[in-house]
Formats: structure tokens, C-alpha cells, sequence
């Protein structure tokens, strides 16, 4: 599934590219599962809306849109990649990618399609002017402070894998950079979270910024069918030292890496780097 340095890549490639610009046409499939919100109801919302900025919000991509490019935003659409969804700008005269359950014809020429083979990804439209924003329901993971993070993490019970991956505690992260930011730290993931010392809590929240920051620089990880918002696979993947190396030697130490579940998920750690 995308997580928090995939979806930033996306969210910017695709404000990259529409800001400004304008919905005239909107076309919807006739699978349900991607739509939140009906799909009806999404095109007669979306059609003359002007893109005012696309965002990040933990894994979900929120484009705000409204009537005047200096206007406020009065709407919103919200899209949650899920496991296999692709977000794309592309043109009209592209090839129709298989699985194709939305097309936003725009104003410029362009075409915003979401792509996703298996249907767990989402759609959902907001009025504003009727309805709440959409908000992430844990904190940002690059904008906490080392102490928030440590509050957030304080006499928790559970291992330190399974907290990192809770949504209501930190927004976007998944299982691929708690990996790595817990081989930055050197901490094991079956820990305690409430066992660790200020100073593991201080290095892991260091660990994990520096992290997700480096990831979004390399476009993210792409290591089943993630791809930008042109289609073009990201690069982390080729840094990783511990996610999907099962065997394989330490990048720092040799010890060959290990794989265990924690909190049900595919856990990678080095016994010898992370205690």
C-alpha cells in the first residue's frame, strides 16, 4: 500500500500539473466499491470545479477546489490510494489503462484517471459548504515535535512496530518506513513502546523524518504497483536496509536480516543493529 512518501509524491506531481486548471467532463465506472461517495453525486459535484491546490493528508490525496482561482475552496476530493490505486494526469489520447474508474476531462486538455486493479481504494467528495474538511486522524509524522512524539508514544503498552503503524496515533506511515526508521534507531520492533527511554524515543523520531523526508526525495518506494502521477516508479526501494531483505546481510553489519510479524505484518529487522 502507498504510504505517507508515495502519496507526497503523487499529491505534488499532481498540483504540479492541474493547479489552475478546470473540470469540464467527468466520467465514473460502474464498480462500486471505489466510490465513498455515489458516484452521482461525485460527478455533478466535481463538474466546473477549479483546482485550487492538491495536498497531502496522511495517505489520502485532497484536491480543494472552488469557483475562482482566489476564491476559497468550497469542495473537496478526497482519494485514498488503497493497495494498488494509481492517480495519473495524463492526456485524452493516452492508452485506457485496464481498471480505469475515473476520468476528470480538464479544461487545458489534460485527464486525471484513477487506476486501481483491485478495488480497495477510494473516492469521496465533500461539500464545504455543507460538510466538514477532511482531516487525518493522527498527527502529522513530519511536522511532531520530539516532544509531542514522545507524549504520543509514553506508557503505551503495545510494541513499538504496531504503534508506529496505528493511524490514530501518526498519519501515513506504514510497513516499510516503521521498518526503516527503526533500523535508523536501532530499535528492535517487538519492543514496548512505553519501555523505551527518552533518549530511543528522541533517535526514532529523528530516524523516522529524516526517512520519510529522504524517501519523498527519491520519488518513494516502488516495490509492487506504485508509480507518480506521470507513471514513473520511485527509487527508495534501492536504499532499503531491512524491508523485503529477508537473508540477506546488514547493509552496516552482515548479520543476515530477519522477518517476523508484528502486529500481523511482515516485520524486518538486524538482531545485531537494533536492540
Amino acid at each position: 500500500m502507498p504510504e505517507l512518501p508515495e502519496v507526497e509524491t503523487i499529491a505534488s506531481g499532481v498540483h504540479a500539473r492541474v493547479q489552475g486548471d478546470r473540470i469540464v467532463e467527468v466520467w465514473l465506472g460502474s464498480h462500486k466499491e471505489p466510490f465513498k461517495t455515489s458516484p452521482i453525486k461525485q460527478a455533478k459535484g466535481l463538474e466546473g470545479r477549479l483546482f485550487l491546490s492538491v495536498r497531502r493528508t496522511g495517505k489520502h490525496i485532497v484536491c480543494e477546489l472552488g469557483e475562482m482561482p482566489s476564491g476559497p475552496a468550497t469542495s473537496q476530493w478526497i482519494v485514498h490510494l488503497g493497495m494498488t490505486g494509481r492517480l495519473l494526469v495524463t492526456t485524452p489520447d493516452a492508452e485506457l489503462a485496464p481498471h480505469t474508474h475515473a476520468r476528470l476531462r480538464l479544461q487545458s486538455g489534460k485527464e486525471i484517471r484513477f487506476v486501481d486493479p483491485r478495488r480497495f481504494g477510494r473516492l469521496e467528495f465533500r461539500d464545504l459548504l455543507r460538510g466538514t474538511a477532511f482531516t487525518a486522524a493522527g498527527s502529522e509524522p513530519l511536522a511532531i515535535t520530539p516532544e509531542e512524539f514522545a507524549t504520543l508514544f509514553r506508557h503505551r503498552k503495545l510494541a513499538i512496530k504496531a504503534a508506529l503503524l496505528n493511524q490514530s496515533l501518526l498519519s501515513g506511515v506504514g510497513n516499510i518506513y516503521a521498518d526503516e526508521s527503526l533500523f535508523r534507531a536501532g530499535i528492535r520492533p517487538r519492543r514496548q513502546t512505553g519501555r523505551l527511554t527518552r533518549a530511543e524515543l528522541d533517535r526514532l523520531h529523528a530516524a523516522l523524518q529524516q526517512v520519510l523526508r529522504h524517501a519523498i526525495e527519491l520519488g518513494g518506494s516502488s516495490v509492487s504497483d506504485y508509480v507518480d502521477a506521470e507513471g514513473v516508479r520511485g527509487f527508495f526501494q534501492l536504499e532499503h536496509c531491512v524491508y523485503s531483505r529477508e537473508d540477506q546481510p546488514c547493509r552496516h553489519c552482515g548479520t543476515p536480516i530477519r522477518k517476523i510479524i508484528v502486529a500481523g505484518r511482515g516485520t524486518h529487522y538486524c538482531p545485531t543493529c537494533q536492540r
